[in-house]
């Protein structure tokens, strides 16, 4: 059943709550349906904040505590904000020797970004992996779904340019 009171938040526009109740109504009778739901809102939203984990656990008639530690748990949740652009950077043996650390610094020094988080315009988020099973073409960078190898740090930024 879906809460009668929904949460205010900037990330949550008024178009993604009637998709939000849509998955918590689909899966709210169906017993360890957490991680669906969780999955499926994070699609709309972008990411998991607090008040939507709260909404979720009063509509699945969860204690929150419940909710929460799932989303905590599982890597593929994210309770911070991310990037409208995700760049993985591999961090494997083949990719390390080839200078990935280097390309992460480029990216790091133009964009003002750290291992892990996102730029303050939300632009984009960096994640260090630790294998992108391409080490053939190592280095390698993934930018969203756009995979790009024997990447050289004098020129990842023209890459990554191409996203807005």
């Amino acid at each position: 059943m879906v809460p009668d009171i929904r949460p205010e938040h900037s990330d949550i526009s008024d178009e993604m709550w009637p998709k939000i109740d849509d998955i918590i109504t689909a899966n709210c009778d169906i017993p360890g349906s957490i991680i669906g739901v969780l999955r499926e809102c994070q699609d709309v939203v972008g990411w998991l904040p607090v008040e939507l984990i709260d909404y979720i656990s009063d509509g699945l008639n969860l204690p929150r505590s419940e909710v929460f530690g799932v989303a905590s748990f599982y890597s593929l949740f994210s309770m911070t904000p991310k990037g409208r652009h995700q760049i993985k950077a591999c961090m494997g043996t083949a990719c390390y020797v080839k200078g990935i650390k280097e390309v992460i610094s480029r990216i790091g020094n133009e964009y003002q970004l750290k291992e892990g988080c996102t730029t303050e315009d939300r632009r984009f988020t960096l994640d260090a992996v630790r294998c992108l099973g391409a080490c053939g073409l190592a280095p390698v960078v993934v930018v969203d779904q756009d995979t790009y190898g024997d990447v050289k740090a004098d020129k990842v930024i023209e890459v990554l340019e191409k996203y807005e």
